[in-house]
């Protein structure tokens, strides 16, 4: 019995880590589209006079970006946390399914 709910706990981490990985590799690809977006807002505003109120409105805009990217930071170390806890839970269900294998056939 011990070797079926190791095994089924395994498979549940398993799970929660590709899940995990998962939002880690979306984050990623936003901060990317949102620095290429930044990047373009920086581009246009080059072209406008500093006391523009085109140029405002993109600094205001650029700051709400820096503000969006702090909090896709955040959650990026929330996950990446989550994904240790995850990975350490996997190591050890990983030795108790060998240890009940071993206990299981030993002849």
């Amino acid at each position: 019995m011990g070797v079926l709910v190791a095994s089924m706990r395994l498979q549940y981490l398993t799970g929660l880590k590709c899940d995990l990985e998962y939002k880690i590799q979306l984050i990623t690809q936003a901060k990317m589209n949102l620095m290429s977006s930044n990047d373009d807002l920086m581009q246009v505003g080059t072209d406008y006079d500093s006391e523009s109120p085109i140029v405002k409105t993109l600094q205001q805009r650029q700051a709400k970006m820096k503000l969006l990217e702090q909090r896709l930071d955040q959650q990026m170390v929330n996950y990446q946390n989550q994904l240790r806890m995850v990975m350490t839970e996997y190591e050890s269900a990983r030795g108790m399914l060998d240890r009940d294998i071993q206990s299981t056939f030993r002849y």
